[in-house]
Formats: C-alpha cells, structure tokens, sequence
C-alpha cells in the first residue's frame, strides 16, 4: 500500500453545486505543484440525479488536458500509479452539491447551550429548521408535532456541563427519541450528541434500534467554556454521510476516497487554518468562499478558527429560498445599470429554478455582481458577533483585522480582470487597515485542504506558488473627515530604484503600481487622525510590501461604504474606480 510519503500524485474532486471540478497535484522538481484541472457541470439535477456523470465528464478532460491515463475502461481509478505512469496514488473529493442539511437543535438552555449547538451547526451546509431548549415557552405536544411534520435530516443535542446536569437532558433526549420512534423509519433523523458525556451510555441505550446517534466531545464542557473543533469533525462526517444516502454518486466518491471525503468548506477551512499557523502572525488570516451553495467565512488566529457557512446565501437558489432573504432594495443599491426592482425579482426567481445559467449580458453581470456584494456584507454582518468575542475589531461596526484575506469563488473569477475582482472583494468584506488580497484564480483551495490529509507538505508548497493570485496590498485608512480631504500621505521606495509620493483624499481610490513579485518600502503617515491600524489614530510607519496585479490598493473611500442613491452616478464611481484599478466597467 502506497505511503503517505510517498503519495506524489493525488487526484482531487470538488463537487460544487454547479461545478465539477477534477484537480491534479504532482511532485515537479522536488515540489507539489498545481499540473492542471478539468472542469464540468455538476449533475446533481435533472436529467441525471446523479453526480457520477459530472464526475466522470471532469476527469476524462483532465485526462485530455494533461495526456495521462488516470482511470481504466470502465471508468475506475487508477490506485496507485502503475508502471506505466498511469493513476495517482491517493485520491480525496470535497462535496457542497444538493440541498443543505435540514437540522434541529436541541439544548438545555437557550443562550448556552442551545446557541453553542446553532454555532457547530452554522459550521457546515446546513439550515436550521427549529431550535428548542427546556426553557422554550412551546407546548410538549406542540414541539412534538414541529419535529413530526418537518422531519429533519439531523436533530443535534446538546446540555449539561461534565459531570452536570444528568436528569434533564435524560428527559431532553426522551422527548427527541419519541419524536424519532413516531416517524416512518425511513425518514428518521440522525441524532448528534454533543452534551454530558456522562449520559452517554444511558442515552445509547434508551435511543438504539430507533434511529442512529453520535456521540462527540461535549461542546460546553463548562459554562465559560465552548469546544467545537471536535463535534464539528463529527458533523462533517454526517454530512457525508446523509449526502450519500440522498445524493447518487456519492457512494462511488466514498468507495474511491474513503475518509479523504469531506464538506468543500471544511476542506477550505483547514488551509484558512494553516495559513495562520504558517504566518504566526497575530493578525489572523480571513478566507471567503463566495460559491453558488453558499458563502463561507472562515477566521483563523493564534490556533483558534472560526467557520461559518451561510446557504441562504448561495449566489445561486440560496438567496431566493433564504428566512430572512436579501431584500430588493439592498440588491439595487449595488447596481451600475437601470435595472429595476422587478427584474431583480426575475433574476433571483429565475436563478433559483435555474442554478447552473450564468449571465448573458453586461446588464445580468452587473446584477450578479450586485447580489454577491451584498450576499458577502450579509455574511460579514452575521459573523462579527461571533468574531467579536475573541477577535477584536478595530473599528466597532467594522470586519476585524485580518492579514491576509484569501478568497475564492465564481463570482470573483469570472469578473473581467483582476480590478473588478478586487472591487468586488473591497466593496463587499469592507476589510479595513492593511492586509493582502490572494484570489484563488484557479478554484483549488478546498481541493489544497482536502490532499492536506495526505500531504501537509503539499498545502505549504503549493500555496507558496504562483497558483494563486496576489491581487495587491490595501491599505484602508478610517477618517472621520469631509469627502476631498487627505487622510494618508504615502511615500514609496522601489526595489530597483526611485520613489514615488501619494496623498489619499477621502472618498477616493488610488493605485501604486509595484511590479509583480518585486518589493518596495513604504512610509506611511495618516492625516487628521486618520486610523491604519497601526496602534492609535494618526500614528503612521513603515513597511515593506510585495507587488501584486494591482499594485497597493489605497481605499480612502470610507467605512461603512456609502454609494449614492441614483445609478447614474454609481455608474460613474465604478467606472472612476475600476479605472484607478487598471480595469473598466464591462
């Protein structure tokens, strides 16, 4: 059996909700690198229900890209690599395809553990459908008949501390396994148990033969205390799980890849967390996934990480089925073109029945791009409470100071250059201070994480290429000052000679172009008490930044951003600003 050692080539799956995508790493002069991935739409919907055929469309292009033989005549992979340099030797799949989870939420008590449980189910492709805790003001009968009628894929409960509370989360857990026994056995939730461990074999034996329970680490061990890294490991698991029994294909993936299937945002999360690990900086490292299934945050700090998954809103049907949807209004204020309040109802409905079709004009685009800008500020406004509590902000109001920001998704890529997808990334995470903007141009983040499992030399090496893009360093100065005045004067020293001085206004967008890969020194003063996260307002420095597409990004345009009211003259900022950029409105 192959080594970990030895797993030079590794074959990676993502299934996307609307893309496919098969990915090569192999070892090139002594280094893992990125070689080439192929690409198809994902046939989790009609006609095929199934998402083999995707599967099987992405790979034989890999195949033709490449020249290599990675699977046999009847279309099964290769492992280990033959002789002949044909297979790979490990394979791993990442999933965020087919509908979210379906989850109830169980716990003593609402602010405690009840919210600790939402927090772990936030954590992958899931919605929550009820929550209930001993202090719900519902009737018994009335939450029994809520479990009955909605029947939840996953039912996770929580409560008591170790060692605490034992008789009422026995009762808790009674009241869950008579739900279950009530329902059709084919339709029975898994039940996930994240509380007392103490009670667990009195709960395993009271709930065995009516449904299937798992147990993992207690998520409040203590009142003070909240631990999910390891029920959230369980989770990811039953998300497998439950996909392989309700989406055809996935079994073929699982039977392939073994444990080396997980969630596309677990698998984008663990390189978000090695990412701090590798920089130790105290700063924090920010990953957005802005995909059609969702929009994930993750913030990693000083070994502690924070993912959050929000599926009402995917760029594709996630924000028209959304509880609390994005509401008209907050689209139109984004948009550089007339389009109006009911065309937008047309394209959410339409992008709902029709995930997988992409825009066909300027108009659509501008649309889209709309939609994710506000998806990605509604995801940022959902997540500062939980950063907030151990990721300080250095504005209140403001996205936390992250350093840097990696992102990946559709929507970015297909932006006509790397201004607009810079553009896109400023206007909706609003990051503030000074941090860098990597774009994942190649979709290959999460597929990076999944290999890690097999090659942790793998994420370092590849992450250090040329896979992934360095759109540039910004520095977002915050001033309370009128439109027009100073806030920044910026002194920039070359790597291969000269200098170059810069005063950035309040409201405006400036560009310092440093050549690709080259370095240059810059001197940093803040005006009128303008504030860059250097320690106080007004206090400036010095440092040394790599030049990236654009160049340093200077963002003197204000926080929170405010647009003007009439289109026209949005059309006029962007087209001032994409062209500070180095880009055009297209």
């Amino acid at each position: 059996m192959t080594s970990i050692l030895d797993a030079d080539t590794i074959l990676v799956v993502d299934v996307g909700s609307m893309t496919t995508r098969a990915i090569l790493f192999d070892v090139v002069d002594g280094r893992y690198r990125f070689i080439a991935k192929g690409e198809a739409s994902t046939t989790a919907i009609a006609p095929y229900r199934n998402i083999g055929e995707g599967v099987r469309i992405a790979i034989d292009r890999l195949q033709a890209i490449t020249g290599r033989t990675l699977v046999d005549s009847a279309h099964s992979l290769i492992i280990p690599v033959s002789n002949d340099g044909s297979g790979v030797d490990r394979f791993a799949a990442t999933i965020s395809a087919g509908e979210p989870l379906n989850v109830v939420v169980v716990g003593l008590l609402e602010d405690v553990s009840t919210e600790s449980a939402r927090k772990l189910v936030q954590t992958t492709y899931s919605r929550i459908l009820h929550a209930f805790s001993l202090n719900d003001r519902r009737k018994p009968e009335n939450r029994l008949n809520l479990l009955l009628r909605t029947r939840p894929d996953l039912i996770v409960a929580a409560g008591g501390t170790n060692g605490g509370a034992s008789q009422s989360v026995i009762s808790l857990m009674e009241s869950v396994g008579l739900a279950c026994y009530l329902m059709p056995e084919s339709v029975r939730p898994e039940i996930l148990y994240v509380g007392n461990p103490s009670l667990a074999d009195e709960i395993r034996s009271s709930l065995e033969g009516i449904t299937r329970i798992h147990f993992a680490a207690n998520i409040r061990p203590t009142l003070e205390t909240e631990q999910l890294e390891a029920a959230q490991l369980a989770l990811s698991r039953l998300y497998v799980d439950i996909k392989a029994r309700n989406l055809p294909g996935v079994d073929d993936l699982k039977a392939w890849a073994g444990e080396g299937i997980t969630p596309t945002a677990s698998a984008f999360g663990r390189v978000v967390r090695f990412l701090s690990a590798f920089l130790s900086d105290k700063k924090g490292v920010l990953g957005l996934d802005a995909a059609a299934s969702a929009i994930t945050l993750v913030a990693a700090m000083q070994g502690e990480s924070f993912q959050l998954v929000f599926p009402q809103l995917g760029l594709s049907e996630g924000v028209e089925k959304a509880a609390d949807p994005i509401t008209i209004d907050e689209v139109l204020r984004w948009t550089t073109s007339a389009v109006s309040a009911k065309a937008v109802r047309e394209y959410l409905a339409n992008k709902a029945i029709y995930p997988q079709t992409l825009p066909a004009t300027t108009e659509e685009m501008d649309l889209e791009q709309a939609i994710a800008r506000q998806a990605i500020q509604k995801a940022v406004q959902l997540a500062r409470p939980i950063f907030a509590n151990r990721i300080p902000a250095l504005f209140e109001g403001c996205l936390p100071y992250f350093e840097p920001i990696l992102a990946t998704g559709g929507i970015l890529t297909r932006a006509s250059g790397p201004a607009q997808s810079a553009l896109l990334l400023l206007d909706g995470l609003q990051p503030v201070g000074i941090t860098t903007l990597v774009l994942d141009q190649n979709h290959i983040a999460p597929a990076v994480g999944a290999a890690a499992i097999y090659s942790p030399l793998l994420t370092a090496q590849v992450m250090d290429s040329n896979s992934f893009l360095n759109l540039g360093t910004m520095i977002a100065p915050v001033a309370n000052v009128k439109t027009g005045q100073p806030i920044l004067r910026v002194k920039a020293s070359f790597e291969g000679g000269g200098e170059t001085n810069v005063d950035l206004k309040q409201g405006a967008l400036n560009v310092i172009p440093v050549p690709y890969g080259q370095t240059a020194r810059l001197s940093l003063q803040p005006l009128h008490r303008a504030d860059i996260g250097m320690g106080a307002p007004g206090r400036g420095g010095s440092l040394t930044v790599k030049g990236g597409a654009l160049g340093v990004i200077l963002d003197g345009r204000g926080r929170p951003l405010i647009l003007p009211k009439d289109w026209q003259h949005r059309q006029e900022l962007y087209m001032k600003w994409l062209w500070a950029l180095g880009g055009q409105l297209t």
